[in-house]
Parts: C-alpha cells; sequence; structure tokens
C-alpha cells in the first residue's frame, strides 16, 4: 500500500450505509477502508486495530453515540480525524460533536464527491467541511443565546484566548465570523502567508485542532 494512502473506518449502525460508503470510498484514488464497525462503543479498539487517518462517524447509534466515541480519541497519539454523519437540521449536534473533537461533518446524503474530498481534507489536518458549510456551522453558534453558555465554559474560553497575541486574536475575531484567509488578510492588511502563520500560532495557543473549533471558542468567550 502507498505510504499517501488515506485510511479510513467506518462507524455506523446501518449495514447499507456502511456498504454505500465503502463502495464510494473503493472507488476513489488513494483511499483504503480499513474497517468498520456498528456501534461508537467498538471505535476505541478499531483505531488501535487498523490505526485510520480518518473516522467517519455516525452520530446517532444505540449503544455508544458518534460523539461519546469522538470525545474518547481526543488525546490519543496519533489521534484519527474524524468527521461526523448526520441529517439535515442537526446543527446543535454537530457544534456538540465539533466541539468534542471532530474535524467537520457531512450529511448523510452529500454527493460522493463531496465525502471524498471531504475526507481528504481531513487527512491533510484541514477542517472536513465547504466554507459554505463552516459559515452556517458558526452563523449558527453566533445566532444562539448567549445565556446558554455557562460561566465556567466563557471564563475557560477567556482564559484560553489570554494567551493570544494582539495580531492572534484579531484573526480569531475574523474567523469567528466566518472569513476567509484572504477575507481575513485584506481586512487587516497582511498576505495569505501571514494570516495562516498568526492561525497556526492562534490554534496552538488556543489548544484547538482547527478553524472552526477556534471560531466556537471565540463565541463561547462573548468576542
Amino acid at each position: 500500500m502507498n505510504e499517501s494512502t488515506v485510511r479510513v473506518l467506518l462507524v455506523d449502525d446501518d449495514p447499507l450505509v456502511r456498504a454505500g460508503l465503502k463502495m464510494m470510498l473503493r472507488g476513489a484514488d488513494g483511499i483504503e477502508v480499513v474497517g468498520e464497525v456498528a456501534d461508537g462503543a467498538a471505535v476505541p479498539g478499531a483505531v488501535r486495530q487498523h490505526r485510520p487517518d480518518v473516522v467517519l462517524m455516525d452520530i446517532r447509534m444505540p449503544v455508544m453515540d458518534g460523539i461519546t466515541a469522538t470525545r474518547a480519541l481526543t488525546g490519543r497519539d496519533p489521534a484519527p480525524q474524524v468527521i461526523v454523519l448526520t441529517t439535515f437540521g442537526a446543527e446543535d449536534t454537530v457544534l456538540e460533536a465539533v466541539r468534542a473533537g471532530a474535524a467537520g461533518y457531512l450529511l448523510k446524503h452529500t454527493e460522493p464527491e463531496e465525502i471524498v474530498a471531504a475526507v481528504r481534507r481531513a487527512a491533510r489536518g484541514e477542517p472536513a467541511l465547504s466554507p459554505d458549510a463552516a459559515r452556517a456551522l458558526i452563523a449558527h453558534a453566533a445566532s444562539a443565546a448567549t445565556a446558554s453558555v455557562s460561566d465556567t465554559r466563557a471564563d475557560a474560553a477567556r482564559a484560553r484566548l489570554a494567551t493570544l497575541s494582539e495580531r492572534e486574536r484579531a484573526v480569531a475575531a475574523a474567523v469567528a465570523e466566518g472569513l476567509s484567509n484572504t477575507e481575513i488578510g485584506a481586512r487587516l492588511h497582511l498576505s495569505v502567508g501571514t494570516v495562516k502563520v498568526h492561525l497556526s500560532s492562534a490554534l496552538g495557543k488556543a489548544g484547538v485542532e482547527n478553524r472552526i473549533q477556534l471560531a466556537l471558542l471565540a463565541h463561547d468567550a462573548g468576542e
């Protein structure tokens, strides 16, 4: 097997969904389905056995849900990237999954080429959702009542953002608005390369995996 091959683990309690995903991914160059399980409870063992780069994770499963299973993978070294699979209108659940460590989400009826592209993005450590989907998710977080964020979570978010430099906080605030790197560069009069440097530094200091989690952290902090 080529070293650049993306190894994928499928997690869904519906065998027909797993079969469809397997057929779709096996037709894509550079992607290998290395295993499949029917419940989140089996995920840690399957990850140890198959060492996937990406996990396609159903959210709703009978024994252990996908959010709990995603959270259980946090801190693994190396940790696979998780893409949660959901249905339309489950934004609150998706937000919880992203907070738990998911790289993004896909609707179960997403076009095959979009699923393949998302798997490849996740394997590169990029958010596994389109810019439009990212903006929609951030907008949903922004529209949630501020009172729904506990004082403890808000304080923790502010403390993590306080470790950022002034420029990094400006980049984080722009990310929270759903702006692209190009748009952030235009606003802050920076090159796209410089934006990427500040963004990477902000992610590391804030202890988050991707720009979606950084945006959610900014919203938790009330910024």
